[in-house]
């Protein structure tokens, strides 16, 4: 049996300019001095290389056994607007270079 995709890629347009975005980590705990950290995606231009890695603030904890957030769940609304956020924080999607990773706020903004 063949292995299914486990980050399916989604189209978005933001600004008339087309990208691919990811989800790249799952809200989770972490041992470091955040404790809970959020959600994060990956986002790049269709026709460029450069990623930038949008990070979202830590929603409630999550109860224990509850299901795990999948892509389709993320509004396409928010994602937009984060891309958007990104590109006026100063990410070039069509230039090369190393990942960019940009923080934004729980709306994306």
């Amino acid at each position: 049996m063949a292995r299914t995709k486990q980050n399916p890629e989604f189209d978005i347009e933001v600004d008339g300019q087309a990208y691919v975005w990811r989800l790249h980590r799952q809200p989770q705990w972490s041992s470091d001095v955040a404790g809970w950290r959020g959600m994060a995606i990956a986002v790049r231009h269709t026709e460029g290389q450069r990623e930038a890695v949008v990070e979202f603030p830590p929603g409630p904890q999550p109860r224990f056994g509850a299901p795990q957030l999948k892509p389709s769940q993320i509004a396409t609304e928010l994602v937009a607007k984060a891309i958007a956020s990104a590109v006026a924080a100063g990410w070039e999607p069509l230039s090369r270079g190393k990942t960019v990773a940009i923080v934004v706020d729980e709306a994306g903004g």
